[in-house]
């Protein structure tokens, strides 16, 4: 299944959920920094560059999200205290 059409589901559903456009952008783009910061091992400036924005825009942005993604890297840290 191709990209677009997952995507169409997805919208449709979203919309019979009555979400809005806001919330949908707003959710979609921290999920999918949220990803690209565990991909990149949560290097600010490789995810920026692989997202297309500046460091310094990612930074803003993550710093509004209430709670970091876990990944990992924390996971482990965590459990070995």
């Amino acid at each position: 299944m191709q990209i677009h059409d997952r995507m169409e589901i997805l919208i449709e559903e979203m919309l019979n959920g009555q979400i809005l456009l806001s919330e949908a952008i707003s959710e979609f783009e921290k999920l999918y920094i949220q990803k690209a910061l565990i991909l990149y091992d949560e290097h600010l400036s490789n995810t920026a560059h692989a997202l297309g924005i500046h460091r310094n825009t990612l930074s803003k942005r993550v710093s509004t999200y209430q709670k970091p993604p876990e990944t990992p890297k924390r996971l482990l840290k965590r459990r070995a205290r």
